[in-house]
């Protein structure tokens, strides 16, 4: 008797690869000292960046050069402040919507995410944010935002007080996290289920901060999600940052109800690991940056795509942070999948 073989044909999946970690760099002499929390690319080495302690509300303008080939940042230079009247924001994070020439800035005080034109000035339009978002626990509303040429995206930082416990080194939970979506016309659309992974630190600190520090939108459906674990112990030294990168795909299959809690069986959005670094406070290392913003850059001679990330000095605490600016290299591939 022959024995049947059944076959399959795969699918092709667009997936991210790591290329290339580029290190870390600072330019003080370009790069006042601030509190910088989120950057959008805005065309060419155009990029508007927020600070989460700037005098007023608004959007900073650099100038970011990046080699064509390498990938690496050869320069950084702020160029000016533009701003409006609104004050206390804690601006987190910003959008450039290419279609309207406006940006979109997260204001975690009030959970508000405002449009601005290029000038700085508030349009008086907002996206309309569902009321569950207004349930986060202290400082950790929305510290993310980006726009992937169709809809925009955002998601919690930490946990809200609907959903369970935030992540703390003492119960090592998993925070889980509410994706949503919102259409050009500014209404929101689906909403998804995000599980971090849980945390590295165990031992007690004396600051700490654990969630998603920020989205970027790879242009072709998936989303880049920075996770960040900022520990620092009472000695100060031995403190870490902890960033890992991973790769989503919103999917119709994954939507959730915004008026139900999440819970251990509520179905969160498979994740990819893309990438991950570690940078730490120690007596010969002070590499220590918590990077808060990241966006897509660039696209490199061969066809690789730049990633940039940005960190909040603290306004250069201590003298001891510095404004770090820090780049990776991904690419997109074509993975089979399903084949037997």
């Amino acid at each position: 008797m022959i024995a049947a073989i059944t076959l399959s044909c795969g699918s092709a999946v667009a997936q991210t690869v790591f290329v290339k970690d580029c290190g870390q760099k600072a330019f003080p002499d370009n790069v006042t000292a601030g509190n910088y929390s989120g950057i959008t690319h805005v065309g060419g080495n155009e990029y508007a960046v927020v600070s989460d302690k700037s005098a007023t509300d608004g959007l900073y303008v650099f100038n970011i050069d990046i080699d064509s080939i390498s990938g690496e940042i050869t320069d950084v230079s702020l160029k000016a402040f533009l701003g409006d009247s609104l004050r206390g924001g804690d601006c987190e994070a910003i959008a450039y919507r290419p279609s309207s020439g406006t940006l979109f800035i997260c204001s975690e005080a009030d959970g508000a995410i405002r449009e601005y034109g290029k000038d700085g000035k508030l349009t008086g339009r907002q996206l309309d944010v569902p009321p569950v978002f207004s349930n986060h626990a202290g400082n950790y509303g929305f510290e993310s935002l980006t726009y992937d040429g169709r809809l925009f995206w955002t998601i919690n930082e930490s946990t809200l007080k609907c959903d369970g416990q935030q992540s703390t080194p003492q119960n090592g939970t998993e925070n889980m996290l509410r994706l949503q979506s919102f259409g050009d016309d500014l209404k929101p659309r689906s909403q998804y289920a995000y599980r971090m992974d849980a945390p590295e630190a165990s031992k007690n600190a004396s600051v700490y901060a654990m969630g998603v520090s920020e989205l970027a939108a790879t242009g072709d459906g998936r989303l880049l999600v920075l996770e960040r674990e900022f520990y620092v112990p009472k000695t100060k030294i031995g403190a870490f940052v902890s960033c890992k990168i991973y790769e989503i795909t919103p999917e119709e299959a994954f939507t959730i109800p915004t008026g139900k809690a999440l819970t251990d069986s509520t179905k969160a959005l498979p994740k990819r690991f893309v990438h991950s670094f570690k940078t730490k406070l120690g007596l010969f290392n002070r590499s220590l940056a918590n990077y808060e913003g990241m966006c897509v850059g660039p696209t490199l001679a061969d066809g690789s795509k730049v990633i940039i990330l940005v960190s909040d000095s603290q306004n250069q605490y201590a003298g001891v942070l510095k404004d770090w600016f820090k780049t990776i290299i991904i690419k997109s591939t074509d993975t089979e999948v399903g084949a037997k």
